[in-house]
């Protein structure tokens, strides 16, 4: 076994080296030309280009456009949000019943596992690459990313990133289940995740390796996009609001994900060459603790800030004025970059660590409540005596707002040590998770799907579909999270695959009410997101034709962003009485003002 691994390191690395040395012979990493050669620009940069995107396949799998990879991080994302949903709903299901309806316990483990993975790795982060790598070009008045072709590689080692997560469930039944899907739980803890000894789980390390790479790359990029790449006419004060966010989280990334990464290869180190990074007479098991959560937490603002700053765009932009304090808000948004690396250690409460050093954690914990509070009153105050329309977007934000709020709130009793050491591990933590991560980072996405779905698409979503989309998720959302907020009071612990305990532990007829009552949200929730399918599916190809750079009516309110201001142009390019010659997507004839 320990042989077969170190070959397939050896073939990683000599993969890496090819990677580094094709990289090599790339002369302008800014420039848009095929490796092949051919179309280059040199001397006078004030030449014409005159180059169509090819057609097919081809397009997509070459192509180092930031609007087409800005999709494909899309489709991607929302691929691996169904795989996630589905073992969601597999999770519900299994815990209707006190003894397990469905799965076994081994199956359990392992979907609970990759459920968590794949909505925070594979979902959280690539949509919000999704929306970075279409619109801040757009927005900043950029022509492109700062670095078009890593921005291309970012997006492709996330699909080898997800097959190696999920290896196990392909190949279980191929090598007759000497492989296996991990069963460490999201969180990989030592001694477990040491000692299971399974090969899927170096699978699942090597794609979370793979897939923080990725984000690196990614952040590089918008950190030099947003610095290098702006618009004359866009300084710091006006730079938008989705566009600080961005850059905040990018600047998280740089510094968490290359810690799990180094905790990963130690981890690997442990599990095949028996070094003792996390062994008892080594680093001990609350090492990985430590590093984990001090990427971990710093993580869960690497998903929260981006769709933060969505809402703080489109919310203004439906209530008819301008997001109320706008400076403060970007100053919180700093603040909680900041603070979110002084607060990992209050996951790690009840592991016997310092009195002294519980309490400071704690107190930063409860300090950075206060800039995400800011936020919260001033989306609140920017919808007081505003002119509301409840569209679809519209709809999202204000469902984030609420969302936001329950998950706050219920995190502000966390981080207080006394109530911590009694709902830890149990499902009281899972609601206020899940309240943050579906209720709020789920709602902005869906928010921004539907606001920005004109300029993508050129078509118009269906209207209907769009708000029974918005009312089942709010519903079966509220309905599933809040029951497992009332399971962690009853004692409830997470992660288990049956719950036939004993009356004196806790009333076993209330845990099995509340579960089988969270599963019937969740089915809610499902359905709400076939709506969504269906709507987005259908409407790209047969939704009506936007005509109109404004499809909001912004300008009426003197709202109109850089982007639409940028599909008015391509819709007047596209439209017939254009000349022909002028593309309106990669080839435009580009030609220095001089020259025109």
């Amino acid at each position: 076994m320990v042989a077969g691994d170190i070959v397939l390191t050896g073939l990683m690395a000599v993969l890496l080296v090819g990677v580094a040395a094709l990289l090599t012979r790339v002369e302008n990493w800014r420039s848009y030309t095929p490796l092949a050669g051919g179309g280059a620009v040199t001397g006078d940069e004030t030449a014409v280009i005159n180059r169509e995107k090819p057609a097919g396949i081809i397009r997509w799998l070459t192509t180092v456009d930031h609007k087409d990879i800005g999709l494909l991080y899309g489709v991607y994302a929302v691929i691996a949000f169904a795989v996630g949903g589905i073992m969601a709903m597999l999770i519900r299901l299994q815990l209707v019943t006190p003894g397990g309806a469905i799965l076994s316990n081994n199956a359990y483990n392992s979907i609970l596992t990759s459920h968590g993975i794949t909505m925070l790795f594979l979902f959280g982060t690539p949509i919000i690459a999704a929306f970075a790598n279409y619109f801040i070009p757009l927005l900043i008045g950029a022509d492109d990313m700062a670095f078009p072709r890593i921005n291309a590689i970012a997006f492709w080692l996330l699909p080898p990133a997800a097959l190696l997560i999920w290896a196990g469930f392909f190949l279980a039944p191929v090598t007759e289940n000497m492989i296996e899907p991990a069963r460490t739980a999201w969180t990989m803890y030592a001694p477990l995740s040491v000692e299971q000894a399974n090969p899927g789980v170096d699978l699942m390390l090597l794609g979370l390796h793979l897939s923080g790479v990725a984000a690196t790359m990614g952040a590089i990029n918008f950190i030099a996009t947003i610095f290098t790449e702006r618009n004359e006419e866009v300084n710091w004060a006006n730079l938008d609001i989705f566009s600080w966010t961005i850059l905040t989280q990018s600047a998280l990334i740089l510094f968490a994900f290359p810690l799990l990464g180094s905790a990963i290869v130690m981890l690997l180190l442990d599990r095949n060459l028996q070094t003792t990074f996390f062994a008892v007479e080594g680093g001990g098991p609350l090492l990985w603790q430590h590093l984990f959560w001090f990427f971990g937490h710093p993580e869960v603002y690497i998903l929260v800030l981006p769709p933060m700053g969505l809402v703080s765009l489109i919310l203004p932009k439906f209530s008819g004025r301008k997001l109320f304090g706008f400076k403060f808000v970007v100053y919180s948004t700093l603040a909680i970059g900041v603070l979110s690396f002084g607060v990992w250690a209050h996951h790690m409460f009840s592991t016997g660590m310092d009195p002294r050093l519980r309490a400071s954690f704690m107190a930063v914990s409860l300090a950075i409540a206060i800039p995400s509070a800011v936020k919260t009153f001033n989306w609140i105050t920017t919808m007081w005596n505003g002119r509301l329309r409840l569209t679809t977007p519209m709809l999202f934000c204000i469902g984030f707002v609420s969302n936001f709020i329950i998950g706050g709130v219920t995190g502000v009793f966390l981080a207080s040590i006394p109530v911590d050491l009694i709902l830890h591990d149990t499902y009281y933590v899972v609601g206020h998770f899940h309240y943050i991560v579906m209720g709020a980072i789920g709602f902005a996405a869906f928010a921004g799907i539907y606001y920005w779905f004109p300029i993508f698409t050129g078509r118009m979503y269906q209207r209907t579909l769009g708000k029974a989309h918005f009312w089942f998720s709010m519903i079966g959302t509220n309905i599933t999270f809040f029951a497992m907020l009332a399971l962690g009071y009853l004692g409830m612990p997470r992660r288990y695959a049956t719950y036939q305990f004993d009356g004196a532990i806790a009333p076993l007829t209330q845990v099995s009410t509340f579960h089988q009552l969270a599963t019937v949200g969740a089915l809610i929730l499902f359905i709400g997101q076939l709506f969504f399918v269906w709507n987005i599916v259908q409407s790209w190809l047969e939704g009506p034709k936007v005509e109109d750079g404004d499809p909001w009516n912004l300008e009426r309110d003197g709202m109109l962003d850089r982007e639409f201001q940028w599909f008015e142009e391509q819709l007047e390019a596209d439209s017939p009485e254009k000349d022909p010659s002028l593309l309106a997507d990669g080839g435009q004839e580009e030609q220095d003002e001089d020259d025109s």
